[in-house]
């Protein structure tokens, strides 16, 4: 293949969107996995746990808008093709992420006695923007098939990544809380990831059985030995991670980003294995990269508008998780 500009601007856009949608799903799983754990928290132990997001959850949203803004700019055709196939699921994901939003701001906002209905909003907002998200992706790895197989495999996939999220935000309160609160996410972490680990392991069963290309790129030699590291690597994380988490009561503080830096580290490890099973596609089996990607002059001048805006959108990511470090306080709106 001739890297000329052509060749290479879509190849660029698509790195672009794929690095936007891996750290959307490491850094908003985490908050949306908060919401979720509501359904296990006490009123107190809520608050601790908005405190904990209060500062970040907002902006975790960038990346998602700015995944999906990437794809309706650089590759319209695939943009067309996704959301037509995924329509209500994306709508689902709206709605949740619009009542979390809302709930957010209401819970701190009403009298005392009607903050229990936004929380459980809170909780059901974080809940159906999980669970549209893992099943977009559960029928995006099979194709945008819409059969009773398809379907089925995305409900699999929804409750699995709704898990997955829930083991981040149990090891965001690890890092993030103390005491009686950070003991409780350590229970709620080691139940999170067995569903975690059968939900990745059933996808990485999945998308290779869903396309006989995806399987020989997977299971053909020299290619098996260089990808071998992946699965590897991924189980031995959850091992180590598995066992971490019974010794986190005794050493305190001293490991306690650890469990959030693993989890992303096998986020990683699964993006980067469905990056290459679907390479060159940005539309399974239909569109690839190129075929999708909007005409090379228009991609240029996005690319000159994205060398300004992507920095600022780190740096002020940066910028935010150095700001508001630290133990997450009680939470005060005065």
């Amino acid at each position: 293949m001739t890297l000329d500009w052509p060749t290479l601007l879509p190849l660029i856009f698509a790195s672009l969107m794929g690095v936007a949608i891996l750290v959307y799903v490491v850094l908003d799983g985490f908050d949306l996995g908060i919401g979720i754990l509501f359904a296990a928290a006490d009123d107190h132990e809520k608050d601790v746990m908005i405190a904990a997001i209060g500062p970040f959850w907002d902006a975790n949203e960038t990346w998602l808008v700015l995944a999906v803004g990437l794809l309706l700019v650089a590759f319209p055709a695939a943009h067309g093709v996704i959301l037509t196939a995924l329509y209500l699921p994306v709508f689902v994901l709206l709605v949740g992420l619009i009542l979390r939003g809302v709930a957010f701001d209401f819970r701190a906002k009403v009298p005392a006695g009607r903050k229990a209905r936004w929380n459980r909003a809170f909780l059901f907002g974080s809940l159906i923007a999980a669970l549209a998200q893992g099943y977009m992706l559960g029928v995006y790895v099979l194709g945008l098939e819409t059969g009773f197989g398809a379907v089925a495999f995305g409900v699999l996939v929804a409750f699995c990544l709704a898990a997955s999220y829930a083991a981040m935000g149990a090891a965001w309160l690890i890092y993030k809380t103390e005491g009686a609160l950070q003991q409780k996410a350590v229970g709620w972490l080691r139940t999170a990831l067995v569903f975690t680990v059968l939900g990745m392991g059933a996808v990485s069963l999945a998308t290779p059985l869903a396309s006989p290309r995806i399987f020989d790129r997977w299971f053909v030699f020299p290619e098996m030995l260089y990808l071998a590291p992946l699965p590897i690597l991924s189980g031995l994380l959850f091992l180590w991670l598995w066992r971490l988490t019974f010794r986190l009561s005794e050493t305190g503080d001293a490991h306690s980003l650890k469990p959030f830096l693993a989890l992303a580290a096998v986020f990683t490890l699964g993006f980067a294995g469905l990056a290459w099973s679907f390479y060159p596609f940005v539309v399974p089996e239909k569109l690839t990269i190129w075929q999708a990607a909007a005409a090379p002059e228009s991609l240029a001048i996005i690319l000159a508008g994205t060398v300004f805006v992507l920095p600022v959108i780190i740096g002020a990511t940066i910028y935010s998780y150095h700001v508001f470090g630290g133990k997450a306080a009680d939470l005060r709106y005065d």
